[in-house]
C-alpha cells in the first residue's frame, strides 16, 4: 500500500471538506436551526440536502457572514418563493399576469326569467 499516496487522498478530502465549511450554505447551516422557514419542516443529517439557502433580496453574490441576507427554506418552499417572484415580475411588466373574467354567465338572465312569465 501507498501510504503516500493515502495520505495525499486524506489530505485533499480535509482540504474539500474546508473549502465547503466557508460555502455560504455551509455557513447558513452553522447559522440557523434546520427549519424551514415557512413550513417549518425540521431536518436531520439524513434530509439535510432537502433544505436550501434561500437570498432574501435575490443576489446570489450578497452573502454577508452574518447571514442577514439568507434564509433557510426546504425546496419546495423555495421553489415556490421563486415563482411568486416570477409571476410579480410578470405581472409588473404587462406579462402573463391574471387576468379578470371575460364572460358573465348571467348577463341575460333577467330576459330569460322574463320570458318564462
Amino acid at each position: 500500500m501507498d501510504h503516500g499516496k493515502l495520505d495525499r487522498i486524506v489530505a485533499d478530502a480535509r482540504r474539500a471538506a474546508e473549502s465547503r465549511g466557508h460555502t455560504y450554505r455551509e455557513q447558513a447551516l452553522k447559522l440557523y436551526p434546520w427549519v424551514c422557514g415557512r413550513c417549518a419542516r425540521t431536518f436531520t443529517r439524513a434530509n439535510l440536502r432537502e433544505l436550501t439557502v434561500h437570498h432574501r433580496d435575490h443576489d446570489h453574490d450578497n452573502n454577508p457572514p452574518d447571514g442577514s441576507n439568507w434564509e433557510l427554506l426546504c425546496v419546495y418552499c423555495h421553489d415556490n418563493e421563486h415563482q411568486k417572484q416570477l409571476e410579480l415580475a410578470a405581472g409588473a411588466s404587462g406579462g402573463a399576469g391574471p387576468k379578470g373574467a371575460t364572460h358573465s354567465p348571467f348577463a341575460d338572465l333577467k330576459a330569460l326569467l322574463e320570458k318564462r312569465k
